[in-house]
């Protein structure tokens, strides 16, 4: 099974994931779940395409985000902190408006 890649499950997998996407998302759950390599590699692979951010990528990785961000740095990748656009930063602003005018009533 080393050559899944170019093989016919990987064929099937794809063709399933068209015609049965909950059982697809069902076994890709239980691998995140059930394996930690796996679990890795897909949440750097967000995190890496913007998909996802730093907390996030934390809270499904189990770690406080600062461990994150520690083990990012030692593994050489990037850490994106804060907006990383202007809409971005309008919307952590907005956001951030609200909590505090519900955190003052």
């Amino acid at each position: 099974m080393a050559q899944i890649a170019d093989s016919w499950l990987r064929q099937q997998f794809e063709r399933l994931s068209q015609t049965r996407p909950d059982m697809v998302e069902a076994v890709l759950q239980r691998a995140l779940e059930e394996d930690a390599d796996f679990r890795w590699a897909m949440v750097v692979g967000a995190y890496l395409d913007e998909q996802i951010n730093l907390g996030k990528a934390a809270e499904l990785l189990g770690m406080h985000r600062a461990q994150l961000q520690q083990l990012f740095l030692e593994r050489g990748i990037p850490v994106r902190l804060g907006a990383q656009t202007l809409e971005e930063a309008r919307a952590e602003a907005e956001a951030w408006a609200t909590w505090t005018r519900e955190d003052s009533r």
